[in-house]
């Protein structure tokens, strides 16, 4: 898999903020929320509102009778052919018994300019 040269749809750069990899389109840091660039005197973004096309949330208790459980949150994309593209450990944790965690996953698509990209 080869990076899309800088200018096109799916090119990527660091955020000056949290240094993670983050789409070279992005007017706000997905990771961190901070605002990258700014359009215009009044300081307004200059970017449409992303379409959220796939938003999951979901959320699960260990039983107070269980003990202390661990567990690992793990992020996978795959293209249309199956193939995995990426996979990421995003979070590991323990849990004692009665407590809760929730989880949320979007995915945020915003246009990517006039080229496709690869993935």
């Amino acid at each position: 898999m080869t990076a899309p040269h800088a200018g096109t749809a799916g090119a990527t750069r660091a955020c000056p903020h949290c240094r993670e990899t983050i789409l070279e389109s992005a007017a706000v840091c997905p990771a961190c929320s901070h605002k990258l660039r700014y359009g215009g005197p009044s300081g307004e973004l200059g970017t449409p509102a992303a379409l959220t096309p796939l938003r999951v949330e979901g959320s699960f208790r260990n039983p107070a009778d269980n003990g202390a459980w661990e567990y690992s949150m793990v992020l996978t994309i795959r293209n249309e052919r199956g193939e995995e593209i990426a996979r990421r450990l995003v979070g590991v944790g323990a849990m004692q018994p009665g407590e809760q965690r929730s989880f949320s996953l979007s995915v945020e698509m915003n246009p990517g300019g006039k080229r496709g990209t690869r993935h």
